[in-house]
């Protein structure tokens, strides 16, 4: 074994990684290493000779880090210090002490523990037992830094004092969005939106007394408009990273590996930006003022932020949550970068907070991201046209059409005028109130103030009127959209067929239809000898609405089971779909893409809708032999569990991209060629040499 590999030798099946260090700290240790077999390496806080094991290389590096980046005396950092509990005994892995009080703890860093929660737990006996204000675990994958705020809770805190600072100067200290991009926890603390959930749960949230959906997504909205509001700050980071390597940050057209910018890159460059150029100190913090004091503030943010995105809670909303236990949240989420590129990390976090509810049971499930941009890129949107997803979920098919569509990413900067009017021909409908609001929060963001996303029940369209012309509160609501929506119908007063070009859907494939009257309105719901069906799937019902959905020539892509495409007794839709579309693509996804929920086998049907006409739309002449494109995917991004997977290097660590986000690893897609070809460039490339219509201009 070589010597650079040594340290990825002795964490081989350990829980300990290594993400958290840069390589020239991991180069800095490896040098110290002596022998292979059972290496040593001499500790300056032992000042001796140590075996090096898992748990042990994650505490050298922090132990280092300690020393240089936070410059603290060997004299006041211990290792394995005793903790007493009455006639026991126990050892906490680093403590530093108190500079006053060289007796006393000050921070207790815990490393033996490899999961979070029990290394939470850990800390807060540790903490508790002696005092200690400040508390840190890492496994060097992930950290959290706390501060015992009392026996009952952690509140998060951006990071700990160095030698020279007190907790006071961490707390109180003017954060902007300068210090939001350097100190994010999702590149600098590799943690996700879901883990600081669960994380809140079990400290505060569980036993709330509140709807925890509610309270999480008030707070998420909020974060989102304390952003929103730097904007100017945004566009002067952005101006400095063009002018230094002709890069912005979330805002790349070009991946970072073409023109040597990363993340790193980026954050070094960001930190050099005097802090006095911030125009605007961030408000969704915690700055240790009292907890009554924080929520008032919190509160007025909330407030103005309902008034920026109407339509997503009513005017009277505010927190249920307890002073207290706001504070504790605020202390969580005020250093996640929320907008971003990656809508993956809105998408887990919601997609866990919905999944509680009753939307995993109707079998619908949010699209991973790289699925939505395999289709996405594939179907290849244009300005001028107009787009529909008929199961909008959280809305990944509208908004990523939006992105492609403008050109821009998740930002919080101003669109013009003109990329409004492509953005307002994006729609999405979903039945379900919770992911509409989701949906309608980050498609109004996307959309700078307006959307069309739309509480409605897709298959149910004759029962549109109902709530359309009578109920008060949804015209207010959606009123514009459905104008808007209205405006593309092909008959008047007419709720069944439409004129749209693009259609993308996820639509739920659990459960049947079983209500008469509502089989009545769709072919597929009779029989061939024309009786109406007893039930039917619901996904083969929107097989039939969706095609309804498109002009002549629309195209459209939709995720189904895989037995549709295989199952003898389902050779009637298939027949269905090929009399009236062309069949462009059948791609069969791994069987872990919708892990944990589900592990059906799916497959994403593109289609083309016949047309002779070029007037009527695109042409796609109906023709009885023709060549489709197929392949299944053999690298899904998620492991058997339903974790993603991500991509790493040679050491073994995640990769991050340049917003700081890490890459999951699929085939589907070459993700701004930080991956190799996948599915979709093959697909684009063949369908130019078909001289698709979509893509026969395309260069």
């Amino acid at each position: 074994m070589s010597q650079p590999d040594i340290l990825q030798t002795i964490l081989k099946d350990s829980k300990y990684h290594l993400d958290l260090f840069k390589e020239t700290e991991l180069q800095e240790l490896r040098q110290k290493v002596e022998g292979n077999a059972n290496p040593l390496i001499y500790c300056d806080v032992r000042r001796k000779a140590i075996l090096l094991k898992p748990e042990e290389v994650v505490r050298q590096l922090y132990a280092a880090r300690l020393l240089t980046q936070y410059r603290y005396d060997t004299d006041r950092i211990k290792f394995e210090h005793l903790v007493n509990f009455g006639r026991e005994k126990k050892r906490a892995d680093i403590v530093i002490l108190d500079k006053d009080r060289p007796d006393t703890p000050y921070t207790i860093i815990e490393v033996k523990k490899p999961k979070l929660q029990d290394g939470k737990d850990q800390l807060r006996s540790y903490c508790n037992a002696t005092g200690a204000p400040i508390a840190v675990w890492t496994n060097g994958q992930q950290i959290s830094h706390y501060h015992r705020k009392d026996p009952n809770y952690f509140e998060e805190i951006t990071d700990i004092p160095n030698a020279d600072q007190t907790l006071a100067d961490i707390l109180n200290e003017r954060f902007t969005l300068k210090d939001l991009v350097i100190k994010d926890k999702l590149a600098a603390e590799r943690k996700s939106l879901k883990d600081i959930i669960l994380e809140l749960e079990d400290e505060v949230l569980a036993n709330a007394g509140v709807d925890v959906f509610e309270e999480v997504f008030k707070l998420i909205f909020t974060k989102l408009f304390d952003e929103f509001k730097s904007r100017s700050d945004k566009e002067y980071i952005n101006r400095i990273l063009r002018r230094k390597i002709n890069t912005v940050v979330q805002e790349a057209t070009k991946p970072f590996g073409s023109r040597g910018a990363d993340y790193e890159s980026i954050k070094e460059i960001v930190e050099t930006i005097p802090d006095n150029d911030m125009e605007r100190a961030m408000e969704f913090r915690n700055t240790g003022q009292t907890d009554s004091e924080l929520k008032s503030k919190i509160q007025h943010l909330y407030d103005d932020a309902k008034n920026q995105w109407p339509g997503v809670f009513s005017e009277g909303s505010t927190f249920k949550l307890s002073d207290s236990h706001l504070a504790v949240c605020v202390s969580s989420l005020q250093d996640i970068k929320l907008f971003n590129s990656n809508l993956q990390i809105v998408d887990e976090a919601f997609e866990y907070l919905v999944s509680k509810d009753a939307k995993g049971e109707k079998g619908q499930y949010f699209t991973p991201r790289h699925v939505i941009d395999m289709c996405v890129k594939m179907l290849n949107p244009k300005r001028g046209e107009y787009m529909i997803d008929t199961a909008a979920g959280s809305c990944g098919f509208p908004v990523h059409t939006v992105f492609k569509l403008t050109g821009r990413n998740f930002t919080n900067a101003e669109i013009p005028p003109e990329e409004k009017e492509n953005i307002l021909k994006v729609f999405g409908i979903d039945f379900d109130e919770k992911t509409v609001r989701i949906a309608r929060t980050l498609n109004l963001i996307a959309g700078d103030g307006e959307t069309n996303v739309l509480h409605l029940n897709t298959l149910d369209y004759e029962r549109w009127s109902d709530r359309a012309e009578r109920d008060r509160l949804w015209i207010m609501t959606y009123g514009r959209g459905f104008d808007r929506l209205k405006a593309l119908r092909t008959e008047k007063d007419q709720n069944r067929l439409f004129n749209f070009d693009i259609l993308m859907a996820n639509p739920p494939f659990a459960g049947d239809i079983k209500e008469n009257r509502l089989l009545h309105q769709y072919s597929l719901g009779f029989k061939g000898n024309g009786k109406v069906q007893s039930k039917v799937g619901r996904d083969i019902l929107f097989i039939e609405r969706n095609l309804d959905f498109l002009k002549p020539g629309g195209r459209m892509a939709i995720v189904l089971p895989q037995g549709r495409f295989n199952n003898t007794s389902d050779k009637y839709i298939r027949e269905f779909i090929a009399d009236r579309a062309r069949i462009l693509a059948v791609v069969g996804l791994d069987t872990n893409t919708f892990k944990p929920h589900t592990g059906t086998k799916t497959s994403v049907l593109f289609l083309q809708k016949w047309n002779d006409d070029l007037s009527q739309g695109p042409l796609c002449p109906k023709v009885d032999n023709y060549p489709i494109f197929f392949a299944v995917s053999e690298k899904g991004g998620k492991d058997n569990s339903g974790d993603y997977v991500y991509l790493q290097n040679e050491n073994g660590q995640n990769i991050l991209d340049e917003n700081g986000h890490l890459i999951v690893e699929h085939d589907l897609h070459n993700h701004n060629e930080e991956l190799p070809f996948g599915i979709a460039e093959q697909f684009i490339k063949w369908a130019k040499t078909e001289k698709l219509s979509f893509w026969e201009d395309a260069e």
